[in-house]
């Protein structure tokens, strides 16, 4: 008799557009099941953001926190709009609260093009951009966003503080993300680790650098680090980011800036996921699984928005939390399919802001027909 591993998978559709991207990740995600007998995903529904302030005065409960540490995995929709601009808290600060209580300490934001014809859609030359693949490895618990806050009249300051073991702690997500992202080569190596800080400048810096540095050389010789001032990674990122392919292992405030960058690069953010996770892959790692953009007001409803950043959060969840790397794969195999221009052999369908005209549910319904045909091979 085959045992059977059982996700506990809590889903948090969020505001506006967040439901309609999260409805075709869901569906996406019964196809993988369809196709593992060994595998089931349980999931729970509940409430966070707009939704939540609207329905118990708070953009989190206890109770969702609660479930959010009983679960494997948290799939997090678009949250906020205007319709609660001035609501103290905010609708943002219960993902804050989200990611405080499960210690999602890691944020782990990919850049490339999930079709090789995307690179048109970046406003840099296509030259430069053509074979873009790096993934921002962001501390997103520490720093001066965390930090002790003095506000004046006069003044203000905010503490910019860093310790020993939340570096380290980094540096093994850094470094499992290399191994598992791979140099792209035939050599079977992991991919290169571009450490990115301010060490001529900020104390907090030189301590990122000596302690990254020390965790590579005594625990992952095998791994290709490389130092790089933040400044000029954010100048050199635009100029050539394909420079920096690999892994980019940085601090919360640098890692805010960096990632946004990299979101330029791409010129749309309707295709970028990402993660918050608690723990070092390989092992019980809960996250937050969200899409880049935000909640999009303005097409809520419509059934324009793009529901590839949402999909790929999902792959991303399957791989980090579930160790399903097979089927994140193919996965992005098949948005890659959807996307590709019809010259490249691919769908060419797309949503609006990639130029097409699809609608979520048609881009959301290729995708999975593409990866029913992936997966039956497999």
């Amino acid at each position: 008799m085959t045992s059977t591993t059982t996700y506990k998978i809590l889903v948090l559709p969020g505001d506006h557009v967040g439901p309609e991207v999260v409805a075709e990740a869901l569906k996406v995600l019964d196809v993988v099941q369809e196709c593992r007998s060994d595998i089931t995903f349980e999931r729970t529904f509940d409430l966070a953001g707009g939704a939540s302030i609207n329905k118990h005065g708070v953009p989190i409960t206890e109770a969702v926190l609660e479930k959010a540490v009983q679960s494997d995995a948290v799939l997090f929709g678009s949250i906020g709009g205007p319709e609660w601009a001035g609501a103290v808290p905010t609708p943002e600060s219960g993902l804050l609260a989200l990611r405080h209580r499960l210690n999602a300490f890691a944020n782990i934001r990919p850049c490339e093009f999930y079709a090789p014809s995307l690179v048109s859609q970046s406003p840099i030359k296509e030259a430069l951009v053509k074979g873009t693949k790096f993934v921002v490895v962001r501390e997103n618990c520490g720093g001066a966003y965390f930090g002790a806050k003095t506000e004046e009249a006069d003044v203000a300051s905010d503490l910019w503080e860093y310790k020993t073991p939340e570096i380290e702690r980094l540096a093994h997500v850094s470094a499992a993300v290399a191994r598992m992202m791979g140099s792209g080569k035939s050599d079977g190596k992991p991919a290169t680790v571009w450490s990115s800080d301010k060490a001529n400048v900020l104390a907090n810096s030189r301590l990122w650098r000596r302690v990254t540095q020390s965790v590579f050389e005594k625990e992952y010789p095998d791994i290709d680090l490389q130092h790089q001032l933040a400044d000029s990674m954010a100048m050199l990122m635009v100029a050539k980011p394909t420079r920096f392919n690999g892994v980019i292992h940085t601090d919360n405030t640098f890692g805010d800036i960096l990632s946004d960058v990299s979101g330029g690069i791409t010129g749309t953010l309707g295709v970028l996921p990402s993660a918050s996770i608690s723990a070092v892959p390989g092992g019980r790692c809960n996250g937050i699984y969200e899409p880049v953009h935000g909640s999009a007001p303005d097409i809520s409803g419509k059934g324009l928005v793009n529901p590839v950043a949402q999909i790929l959060s999902l792959a991303m969840m399957l791989r980090y939390s579930f160790l399903m790397a097979d089927e994140a794969a193919a996965i992005e195999a098949a948005v890659s399919t959807v996307l590709e221009s019809k010259e490249g052999g691919g769908l060419e369908l797309r949503t609006a802001d990639l130029g097409g005209s699809a609608t979520t549910t048609q881009v959301g319904a290729a995708v999975c027909e593409e990866l029913k045909k992936l997966l039956a091979k497999a």
